[in-house]
């Protein structure tokens, strides 16, 4: 049995002992009414070189969370437009016997990176950063636990362990070469947070190891971050690739109709990046060409923090080699993107 499945069974024991310990007790002021959310992102994108442009439900997501019991919670969640598709996204248990430990079984997203975390209602920009699309995103099926320490700089720490058969592939599939992934993140001062992970799991037809570390300052009027990534192969069947992502969000509170006017700017870095499919020879090539983007922004805020609704506007402005040949989403564009969220 491997270090990362014996870690996580004793784990599991605890968590059941402390369970038991706690429902003993239950809390009587503890509600059970489940929680619904919903997420709405409508947006329009020209690009000029092209002279063409597109609308797009890019998200049409709902979601049920809530307690069964004080120590035992679910969540379920759903998109009914991911780029036009239908995927359920998160479907798990939670046993909470500790307000501060927490054991999650079922689909979820895997804890890693910062960015590839951030729900879409609580994204900076139009389109996520390179590490939050192509390279950090990954959900899978498993088991994982964290536990949170310390009151003033307080560090969260996440383990799991999964299937790597993905959202849709969990029927037919068995494996004794499990998915993990390791994740640390620590808060000071209440302003400044850094975050280290890692994770080895499944890439098309063979494994590679993702190392994430960055941080991000944090106050009343800025947002300022920024997050690398490297992702290795195994055997070193194609050149390690590396990512990163920094911007700065500056948001002017205002009056009346509009709650907050924020100023956005980007900068992100992909090289060669491989999916990991083998082609006809046996061996790995590029996907997604080496690239770098500026986006700038501005988002306008008429909502409230519980009844969300953002006016999102960015270009993106692509830098590849002489000789790339990107696709016709990773080009130039103006987004005009309409959000909304309950």
């Amino acid at each position: 049995m491997n270090r990362p499945i014996r870690t996580l069974l004793t784990l599991t024991l605890l968590s059941v002992g402390l369970l038991r310990a706690e429902a003993a007790a239950p809390d009587s002021t503890a509600t059970y009414r489940p929680d619904v959310h919903a997420t709405i992102r409508a947006k329009y994108e020209y690009q000029p070189q092209i002279g063409k442009g597109r609308f797009e439900i890019r998200n049409a997501r709902v979601s049920i969370e809530g307690r069964m019991l004080p120590v035992i919670g679910y969540k379920a969640e759903v998109d009914l437009s991911d780029e036009g598709a239908i995927k359920m996204l998160d479907a798990y248990v939670r046993l909470q016997p500790k307000e501060r430990l927490k054991f999650t079984v079922g689909q979820m997203r895997v804890p890693f990176t910062i960015d590839a975390h951030r729900s879409p209602h609580r994204q900076y920009f139009a389109n996520r950063s390179f590490i939050a699309k192509q390279v950090g995103n990954v959900r899978d099926v498993g088991a994982a636990v964290s536990y949170l320490f310390g009151e003033e700089s307080p560090l969260t720490l996440e383990a799991g362990i999964f299937n790597g058969s993905g959202l849709t592939g969990q029927k037919h599939f068995w494996t004794s070469d499990y998915n993990y992934s390791f994740k640390a993140q620590a808060n000071f001062a209440g302003r400044f947070t850094a975050c280290v992970s890692f994770q080895r799991a499944d890439a098309g037809d063979t494994k590679a190891s993702l190392f994430d570390i960055g941080g991000y300052y944090e106050s009343r009027r800025w947002h300022i971050e920024g997050e690398y990534l490297r992702k290795s192969y195994r055997h070193a069947e194609f050149p390690a690739v590396n990512a990163l992502d920094a911007f700065v969000a500056y948001r002017l509170p205002l009056k009346k109709r509009v709650s907050g006017l924020s100023f956005l700017g980007r900068y992100d870095f992909m090289s060669d990046h491989s999916s990991g499919i083998r082609d006809q020879n046996g061996l790995l090539s590029a996907d997604e060409e080496r690239r770098h983007r500026l986006t700038g922004g501005v988002t306008l805020s008429l909502g409230t923090p519980r009844l969300q609704a953002d006016i999102r506007i960015n270009y993106e402005q692509y830098f590849y080699r002489p000789d790339a040949h990107p696709v016709i989403s990773e080009r130039n564009k103006v987004v005009v993107e309409f959000v909304c969220h309950f």
